[in-house]
Parts: structure tokens; C-alpha cells; sequence
């Protein structure tokens, strides 16, 4: 199917329409909790769904039947997946945020994903686990890499490795070249299906590749056919966001459940009941913890788009600013998970409980190494006294 057929076939949603869609589909990721656990990944019913309402072309180019909403558009929509089901919206959101990666790489390589298909869909392994030989028209490729979410849901993979004496780069290599390990056996975000991914010795055309110092500088090949201000963004602060953000959902979730629990059912144990002041305080404690999270995250969105839209580049110190916004996400996260955890009473403790859900999801999002803010505090701190940037992926 070419690209226009797809276009033509593809029911557009308003951004409020699919809000509306995404919110109907709670009650139905909720039901499928139990085989998402089960199958380690996410049910294709979900991954179908989030086709037809047009979530994985949120932040495509239209020239390939994307829809190019701004980064608050898709994150709202990233936590109210969570809101139903974090795994889902981990997995998803990971897939979804790789269009906009593919749309600020060499024109060839977006042809080549969305040529046949505007619904292709990647998954991704960032850590520089690969060795790379270089050879004529571009690079072998060889490695294992890790926590590629997603990845039986995509038929492409971006795999990060070192170039000696060039940098780093994201190899943009097909599931033909690369074999999926199944290894994800986890305590929590079990529906993620993140496996490893192993490639041997593989042919990558240097135009499938996509350079760090590209993408820091914002001189990224694809801007010059994607000119849209959401592709001006730095790369890295949209994807930053995409493995912290549903914890937020799955926040809202616990305190739904929470709520329930301490409304509708009685206890002998008087921190479970509505009218006793500690739990009153928890709930408190737990929505200004959501709100302050939800400012941060909209705030630095809003003065990055508006930078953008005017023409102009947004400023290191506040790049690396909001990283470490980011990486604190989970940490305030577990704070609020914690919070009502503790006093969720004896069902909480039983496999299948929903509360215990959330808990087991949000620690485990912890393990991600973008959400350990110990080396960008470190970052923020240094440049606030005066030493130079050391992080390249803001």
C-alpha cells in the first residue's frame, strides 16, 4: 500500500476525539490486565486500538500520514494510557516517540520505514551496546542490547553504539537482521515485553544512522524536509519524557483506587477509613504531588514550543534543566505509590491486586537508567557552577 492509499484509508481523529477514544479504552485495558501479565507484552487487541485511534502517528510527519501534535497533546494521551494500564502506555509510548526520531534522520531513511506502510512501527535499545566496523556506504553492526520495549509489536529496531574515534550514533536496522531474546521476566511492567535484542555482524547504509552531536545540535538531516517546529525540538527531550511519564497515569490510577478502598469498604483498621485526618493527608499529599508533576512536565513543553515557534533554539542550561525535571518523575512517583501503599490494607498484598499493580510498575520503571537523577543532578549542579555540559542527550 503506498503512502497516499494509506493516508486515504486512515480515519483522522480531532485531538479531543482521540483523548475521548484513549479514555474509553481504560475499562477495556483494565480487563486485559491479567493476559498482559501473562503474555509479557502487550495483548494485540490494545496495540490494534491504538492503530485505529491514531496514537503511534501522533508525532509522524504528515507528509507520511502522521499528525504532528505538539509533545502536551501526546503525553496527555501517554497518561491517560497509564491511567488504564502503564505497561501499555510505556510500550506504546516508546513506539510512538520513535517517529520523531525517524523524522529528523536522512529523508531515505523515513522513505524507507514509511514507504510501504505509515503504520511501521520501531523499537528501540539506547545503550551503547554494539561494536561498529566501518565500511564502504556505512557500517557492521554487531551487539546485544537490552529493554527494548515493545519490540514483537515492531518489524524495525534503533540500536546505540560508539563509532571509535566518531561518537555515538542510533543504528536504524530491520527485524530481519536482528533476533528478539525473550528475557523479560520482571516484577512489574511485565506487559512491556522489553527483551533483548541481538544483531550479528549487519550491514547499516550510513543514511540509517543518526548522529548524537546531530541531534544535540539540532542540525539533524530530516529538518530539512520535516520543518514543522515540533521537529526543531531537541530529540532527546521528547523521549526523556516518554519512559517517566506514566508513572503520573499510574498515579492517578492509585489514588482512584485508594479512594474506593478507604469509601466503600470498612476496617477495623481506622488509616483506612475516609474520615481518619492521616489518610485525608495522603490523598492531599498524593494530588499536589500529580499537579506539581503535571506543571513541570506542560511548563517546560510550553517554553520549549514557544522558543521553537519563534524561531529559536532552546538554550542548553534550560535543556539540561529539564532532564533532570525528568529524571525526578519516578522518585516523586514512589513517594505518592508508597504513601498509599502502606496503609492499602491486607487485599493490597494479594497477586492480582490492582494498587499493587501500580506499586510493582513504578519501581520497577526506577531500574530504567534515565530515571536515576543522581548523574543529572550532577549535571545541573556543575553547569549551575560554572563547569561545562556533560550530558549530550538533552
Amino acid at each position: 500500500m503506498s503512502v497516499a492509499q494509506a493516508k486515504s484509508d486512515t480515519k483522522v481523529l480531532s485531538v479531543p476525539e482521540m483523548m475521548a477514544a484513549i479514555k474509553d479504552m481504560q475499562p477495556r485495558l483494565r480487563e486485559r490486565a491479567a493476559e498482559t501479565k501473562a503474555l509479557r507484552k502487550v495483548p494485540q487487541a490494545s496495540i490494534d486500538e491504538l492503530q485505529e485511534i491514531g496514537f503511534f502517528l501522533a508525532l509522524q510527519p504528515k507528509r507520511y500520514g502522521g499528525l504532528e501534535l505538539s509533545p502536551q497533546d501526546f503525553f496527555r494521551m501517554q497518561i491517560a494510557l497509564a491511567e488504564g494500564c502503564m505497561s501499555t502506555a510505556w510500550a506504546s509510548g516508546i513506539i510512538a516517540v520513535h517517529a520523531f526520531q525517524i523524522a529528523v534522520m536522512d529523508d531515505r531513511a523515513q522513505q524507507t520505514i514509511w514507504g510501504d506502510s505509515i503504520h511501521t512501527r520501531v523499537s528501540s535499545s539506547y545503550a551503547p551496546m554494539g561494536k561498529v566496523t566501518v565500511v564502504d556506504g556505512g557500517f557492521k553492526l554487531s551487539g546485544r542490547w537490552g529493554w527494548s520495549s515493545g519490540s514483537d509489536h515492531c518489524t524495525w529496531a534503533l540500536l546505540g553504539a560508539i563509532i571509535p574515534g566518531d561518537g555515538y550514533r542510533t543504528f536504524l536496522v530491520p527485524k530481519g537482521d536482528y533476533e528478539i531474546i525473550d528475557t523479560w521476566q520482571s516484577m512489574g511492567l511485565e506487559g512491556t515485553g522489553s527483551n533483548d535484542i541481538a544483531v550479528n555482524d549487519v550491514f547499516v547504509p550510513d543514511y540509517m544512522t543518526h548522529k548524537q552531536t546531530d541531534g544535540f545540535a539540532c542540525t539533524n538531516p530530516g529538518q530539512a524536509v520535516n520543518t514543522a517546529p515540533l521537529y526543531q525540538l531537541p530529540w532527546a527531550q521528547t523521549f526523556i519524557r516518554v519512559v517517566c511519564t506514566p508513572a503520573i497515569g499510574a498515579c492517578k490510577a492509585a489514588v482512584d483506587l485508594y479512594k474506593h478502598a478507604v469509601l466503600n469498604k470498612a476496617s477495623g483498621d481506622p488509616t483506612k477509613l475516609a474520615g481518619d485526618t492521616q489518610v485525608q493527608e495522603r490523598i492531599a499529599g498524593a494530588l499536589n504531588g500529580i499537579d506539581e508533576m503535571e506543571a513541570l512536565l506542560f511548563r517546560n513543553f510550553d517554553a520549549m514550543m514557544a522558543l521553537v515557534e519563534a524561531g529559536k533554539p532552546v538554550p542548553v542550561e534550560d535543556r539540561v534543566r529539564y532532564r533532570y525535571h525528568a529524571s525526578l518523575v519516578i522518585t516523586k512517583s514512589i513517594d505518592i505509590i508508597d504513601s498509599l501503599f502502606e496503609v492499602a490494607g491486607g487485599q493490597s498484598v494479594f497477586l492480582g491486586s490492582e494498587i499493587q499493580q501500580r506499586f510493582l510498575d513504578i519501581h520497577t520503571a526506577r531500574a530504567h537508567v534515565a530515571n536515576n537523577p543522581t548523574s543529572f543532578a550532577r549535571n545541573l549542579g556543575g553547569l549551575g557552577l560554572g563547569m561545562d555540559n556533560g550530558d549530550f542527550f538533552v
